[in-house]
C-alpha cells in the first residue's frame, strides 16, 4: 500500500516548499518499490495559490482521510493560516492518527498554534526563530539546525531543508540506499547533518570591501595557521593598528572574533559529520588545543563539543 503523505497548503504558501518535499517522494517510491501518495489540502479544497502566483489543486480538510504522514509548509500565508481554527483543528486531529507531523520553514508557526510543539526541539527559517521563540517560549528552538527530529514532530528549515529533511524520512521508511539513490537523482547533497548550521558564517561578515572578502576566504582554508593580528594585516599589505580598525569596521567584528567564529564552524561541521577524535578535530581547526576548543564551543553553542555530536546523532 502506498504511503499517505498530506501536503497541508494556504493561501500564499511558499511553492518550492510544497513542491521539494514532494519530489523527494516521488523519486524514493520509484526507487523503493514502495510507492507514496501525496494529497494536497487546503480549508475549503480547489485550487489555492502560491506565493509566487502559481496554484495547486487542493482536498477539503473535510473530504480528507488518514495520513501516515502530515507536512504543513510554510510561506507568507503563514500568520492568516495561524488564525484558522479549522486548520488548527485538522492538525491536532492529525498529530492524534498519523505517524509523524513535519513543517517546512514557517509551517512551524502553524504547529506550535496548535500546541504540537511544546516542550520539544524544533528548527524554523533562521530569520523567524525570534519570533517563533518569543510567542510560543514553551518550545526550545534551534535558530541553525537544517531539520530537528523529536518524537514523532520533525520540522525544517527554509525551501532546500525541507527537502533534507525528506530525505531522512525516506531513509528512515526505506534505508540509507534509497535516501542516496534519491539524493542523486535530485542532484542534492545526501544526509547533510540536521544540525549542520542554515548558512556559513562566511555569508555573515562577508564584507564590502574586497580585500577582507578574500581574507576571510584565505583563513577559512588556512585555519591551522597561526592567525594573529600581525600575520593577516601582512595578508593584506596593511599596518597591524590601521588592519585592526578598517577590519572591524568593515566586518562587524574584531580580527580575533572572526578567526574563532571560523574555527567553530569548520570544528562543528567535523564535530557533527564524521568520527574523527575530538583531539584531531582541535588540531585541525586551529584550536590545538582540546580544552581551549571545549571552552570556546560552550560560550558558542552553551554545550561542549561531545554533546554537540550526540546531539547531531539524535537531531538526524
Amino acid at each position: 500500500m502506498p504511503r499517505q503523505i498530506g501536503l497541508l497548503l494556504y493561501p500564499d504558501f511558499q511553492l518550492l516548499d510544497a513542491a521539494g518535499v514532494t519530489a523527494a517522494f516521488e523519486i524514493a517510491g520509484e526507487f523503493g518499490g514502495a510507492p507514496y501518495e501525496t494529497t494536497p489540502l487546503s480549508h475549503h479544497g480547489g485550487l489555492v495559490r502560491s506565493s509566487s502566483g502559481m496554484a495547486i489543486e487542493t482536498v477539503p480538510l473535510a473530504a480528507a482521510g488518514s495520513f501516515d504522514t502530515l507536512v504543513v509548509v510554510g510561506g507568507k500565508g503563514h500568520k492568516q493560516a495561524m488564525a484558522c481554527p479549522e486548520l488548527q483543528a485538522f492538525i491536532r486531529y492529525q498529530a492524534g492518527t498519523a505517524r509523524r507531523i513535519c513543517s517546512v520553514c514557517t509551517g512551524a508557526f502553524l504547529l506550535a498554534a496548535a500546541g504540537l510543539l511544546d516542550g520539544r526541539c524544533v528548527t524554523t527559517h533562521w530569520q523567524q526563530a525570534s519570533t517563533l521563540k518569543a510567542q510560543f517560549p514553551e518550545i526550545r528552538v534551534s535558530a541553525e539546525a537544517i531539520h530537528v527530529h523529536d518524537g514523532p514532530v520533525w520540522t525544517s528549515a527554509g525551501i532546500s531543508a525541507g527537502i533534507d529533511m525528506a530525505l531522512a524520512l525516506v531513509t528512515e521508511d526505506l534505508g540509507a540506499d534509497i535516501g542516496r539513490r534519491t539524493a542523486q537523482q535530485m542532484v542534492v547533497f545526501y544526509h547533510r547533518p540536521g544540525g549542520q548550521s542554515q548558512f556559513s558564517i562566511l555569508l555573515e561578515m562577508e564584507s564590502p570591501q574586497e580585500r577582507f572578502t578574500e581574507l576571510l576566504g584565505w583563513i577559512r582554508s588556512n585555519l591551522k595557521q597561526r592567525l594573529t593580528v600581525d600575520i593577516l594585516a601582512s595578508q593584506v599589505g596593511m599596518s597591524p593598528r590601521n588592519f585592526s580598525r578598517s577590519f572591524r569596521a568593515a566586518v562587524g567584528m574584531s580580527p580575533a572574533r572572526a578567526v574563532e567564529r571560523l574555527r567553530l564552524e569548520a570544528a562543528r561541521e567535523r564535530v557533527e559529520g564524521s568520527t574523527l577524535p575530538i583531539e584531531a578535530i582541535a588540531i585541525m581547526t586551529g584550536f590545538h588545543d582540546p580544552e581551549r576548543m571545549r571552552r570556546a564551543f560552550l560560550r558558542e553553542f552553551h554545550q561542549p563539543p561531545q554533546a554537540v555530536r550526540r546531539n547531531a546523532k539524535t537531531i538526524y
